[in-house]
């Protein structure tokens, strides 16, 4: 036997097989955590540049302070002990300020070897002013840093002073460090909260949801299986409710196919010792036939056909109790004949009359048999209707004929009660259509499942107070007949 095929696996390019968590719950906690990180990353260049801006400045304004002491000292001459002590206070090792086009040394240290990097804090690149922390950080051992900057004390165009970086070096290490155990924490802390809250208003709710699918997958009969409304109004009480209303549409479908499948197994039973009564029947049919007694000579072409019927019926609900039906022989069959033959089946022509508005000459294209059966369905559900509530207040099923252009339009009207509203959206459902009590509900799906068969439909066009309408259309255009018998405007049995 060949192996099962096996779930597709998502892979790099490489063929190395890419890791990514089946579950809801761990996709999004994973996710969550993932973006607050990014966020936080994007937080970090401006954080540090903002922080090795404010410290260069704080070594510029404590030099510029430092600076004004040379502004006091005899001759604007400070010692060499007192200019070390200044630079050392403000952690520079220059000071020089540009004022009328000259640039003047204040204050000076030793010098160094290697030059100095430049920062100009009066004007900076939005790009170069991100990137600068991370220079400092990956920058060797000993370097020193040029510092620009616009004065605040005294009037000059600009202070210039000179320091070591390795302070600065140090203090983006620690706030590094800093900004990313900060964002780690938030991370951690508003990923599970955020984790939590969804997981509560969606994950679960879908969890709950795929359950109750899973197990009525499993058994449809399991009580435990039906999905209770939460009555939330957002997406998933919607999904809640489309999926309590399939899992009853189900249910109610399963049990239509149940007693199908019962009915044609109890019929196939049946079957055979019906037929074995129905053929004593239609014997002793035959003795009274060979009777002189125009009463039984006139009541035995009924009796034959009833019992023909009778024969043909069981062999069709065994039929249908198999969900199966034999094709339609569509041939031109007159309409007025098959009229009063379905309406002599109904049993009309006591308290409830046929009239049919049907010209002598018109043909359907229709297998005779089930029209017969369409036609009779009708009537009887009709004639029970008006004997149910109306009983002998003189009902009639009104029969018209239209024929369209491709297809024959045959409106059933009678003028009973109506059909209940809450009868009327499953009306043509086998076993749940019924609207009388006792009722299969299975005439008026056999009768459509037919007319379906034949290419056309049969609707429910009116119903109300006032009586019931179906049409039956069947598709095809017959001629009318070749000798036509004498035209009647309405036919009443």
């Amino acid at each position: 036997m060949a192996d099962a095929p096996k779930p597709a696996v998502t892979q790099w390019t490489s063929g190395r097989r890419f890791f990514w968590p089946g579950g809801l719950s761990a996709r999004l906690l994973i996710l969550t955590a993932l973006f607050i990180i990014l966020a936080g990353a994007m937080i970090l260049p401006p954080a540090l540049a903002a922080r090795e801006e404010q410290w260069l400045l704080d070594r510029v304004r404590a030099a510029e302070l430092a600076s004004l002491a040379t502004e006091v000292a005899p001759d604007r001459v400070v010692t060499e002990q007192l200019s070390t002590q200044l630079l050392v206070g403000a952690g520079v090792e220059t000071v020089a300020i540009q004022s009328d086009g000259m640039r003047r040394l204040v204050l000076q240290g030793p010098k160094r070897a290697e030059a100095p990097y430049l920062v100009d804090l009066r004007h900076q690149a939005p790009v170069s002013w991100l990137m600068a922390p991370f220079q400092t950080l990956i920058g060797g051992p000993g370097r020193t840093v040029r510092v620009i900057a616009e004065p605040r004390f005294r009037k000059a165009e600009f202070i210039e002073v000179v320091a070591p970086d390795a302070e600065l070096r140090k203090e983006l290490s620690r706030n590094l460090w800093s900004l990313i155990l900060t964002t780690a924490a938030v991370a951690s802390l508003a990923g599970l909260l955020v984790f939590l809250v969804l997981n509560y208003f969606l994950v679960r709710p879908m969890q709950r949801i795929t359950f109750a699918m899973e197990r009525f997958r499993a058994d449809p009969d399991d009580p435990a299986a039906h999905i209770a409304p939460s009555g939330r109004r957002d997406e998933v009480g919607r999904a809640e409710v489309e999926l309590d209303l399939m899992q009853a549409d189900l249910r109610t479908a399963l049990s239509s196919r149940a007693r199908l499948a019962a009915l044609g197994e109890a019929v196939a039973k049946i079957n055979h010792d019906l037929r074995n009564m129905l053929t004593s029947a239609q014997l002793a049919s035959e003795r009274l036939a060979s009777v002189r007694d125009p009463t039984v000579a006139q009541a035995m072409p009924r009796l034959e056909r009833a019992l023909n019927r009778a024969v043909k019926l069981a062999t069709d609900v065994l039929t249908y109790g198999k969900t199966q039906e034999a094709a339609p022989d569509a041939r031109p069959t007159p309409l007025l004949s098959a009229l009063e033959a379905a309406a002599e089946e109904a049993r009309l022509g006591g308290s409830v009359r046929l009239m049919a508005e049907v010209d002598a000459t018109a043909q359907v294209m229709a297998d005779p048999d089930q029209l017969h059966r369409i036609l009779s369905n009708l009537m009887r559900n009709a004639r029970q209707a008006l004997e149910q509530n109306t009983p002998g207040a003189g009902g009639e099923v009104r029969v018209s004929f239209v024929q369209e252009p491709a297809q024959a339009v045959l409106a059933i009207r009678d003028n009973g009660p109506g059909i209940p509203e809450r009868a009327q959206e499953r009306l043509f459902q086998p076993f749940a259509g019924s609207s009388r009590p006792g009722g299969a509900g299975l005439g008026l799906a056999i009768a459509r499942e037919l007319a379906q068969a034949h290419g056309g439909d049969l609707v429910l066009a009116a119903t109300g107070p006032e009586g019931t309408t179906f049409e039956l259309r069947l598709p095809g255009i017959a001629p009318p007949l070749d000798k036509p018998r004498r035209r009647r405007a309405r036919a009443s049995v």
